[in-house]
């Protein structure tokens, strides 16, 4: 039986895996997966109602998605501690730490701390605001607390059911939307569509909606439009030749995004998301690069995961959202607690 007939495909270390192509449609793989789906959905049905989630003092926003793999959480989590903490709120982001060691509750120190420990989101998010990584919610938000936070910005844990939420955010690439609409490992679906959305406040709709995201949603929730915006060190890049890799939810996403940009990918590389990158890995991408007299290139993602002194360009972005009054609304009550 062919890997990519599981959930997930094995692909560059067998601790890595990546999405497989059928969660994009439907076949005979999504049917013959259908019933593991059914009994994962039951699982969360009864786990949360078993929950007593605990509430704190202090708000608590929720970015999360419905899908598995990388919808644009970690930019809109940045997005709003920003645009939170411009406010006069002393905001901390809380995370799992996934695909870190440490098990936490545990302040991010990024003078001492590396992804291999944290996790590559925590990294970055502790570079806008303090940050803890706990795979505990709620004692990763105590102590956040404990450290002077009145307000937590959760990146991810939509279906953990711990930690009350005051506002949850659903984010929804507008290229792949809900997949096939089919549960895991039938598809991407991490429960069921309409139980989701029934639980959460808005959708964070990133990118154009190729995929009838809004036609699905149907109204049931307010739709944010959001998009991805390249800083200035891409301009530096127009016409240039680069080699570009990246280990994200999505590669070929920013393979894309370059070129329409007006940069020549003369080669792409694309790794598992979290993907840890060895000295010899970089080497070889490296020399390839020179080989194509092109510039290496890769992601803010991706650069807190490579070995120290790496020569690589890294190109960064950040989220513009498309109606800001619609989104101040949102968070308007919790910026009056």
């Amino acid at each position: 039986m062919p890997t990519a007939c599981w959930a997930w495909r094995l692909r560059v270390r067998p601790n890595e895996m990546r999405p497989p192509e059928f969660w994009q449609r439907d076949g005979l793989w999504p049917r013959l997966l259908e019933p593991a789906g059914w009994a994962i959905a039951c699982a969360g049905r009864v786990r949360r109602r078993l929950a007593h989630p605990v509430t704190l003092p202090i708000p608590v926003l929720c970015v999360g998605n419905l899908v598995a793999g990388g919808t644009g959480k970690t930019p809109i989590a940045l997005a709003l501690a920003a645009r939170l903490g411009a406010r006069g709120r002393r905001v901390h982001c809380l995370t799992r730490g996934y695909g870190g060691s440490a098990s936490g509750p545990l302040m991010v120190d990024r003078a001492a701390h590396d992804a291999r420990v944290v996790g590559d989101e925590a990294l970055l998010l502790a570079a806008a605001a303090p940050t803890v990584v706990a795979r505990d919610r709620v004692a990763g938000a105590r102590l956040a607390l404990a450290h002077g936070a009145d307000l937590i910005v959760m990146d991810d844990g939509f279906q953990n059911p711990g930690l009350a939420k005051d506002l949850s955010l659903l984010a929804v690439d507008g290229a792949v939307g809900f997949g096939n609409g089919r549960l895991l490992p039938a598809g991407p679906l991490r429960e069921p569509l309409a139980g989701g959305l029934a639980r959460a406040h808005a959708v964070v709709l990133v990118g154009p909606d190729r995929t009838g995201v809004a036609q699905r949603i149907a109204g049931a929730l307010p739709v944010l439009g959001a998009r991805l915006a390249p800083d200035a060190g891409w301009d530096a890049l127009r016409g240039r030749r680069v080699v570009a890799f990246a280990g994200i939810g999505r590669p070929d996403k920013f393979f894309d995004a370059l070129a329409e940009h007006g940069i020549k990918v003369v080669e792409r590389a694309g790794f598992a998301d979290h993907h840890r990158f060895g000295a010899a890995e970089l080497a070889r991408l490296a020399a390839r690069a020179a080989a194509a007299d092109a510039t290496l290139v890769t992601t803010a993602k991706d650069a807190v995961r490579l070995p120290p002194g790496s020569a690589v360009t890294v190109l960064r972005v950040e989220l513009v959202w498309d109606d800001e009054a619609a989104l101040d609304r949102l968070l308007a009550p919790l910026l009056a607690r």
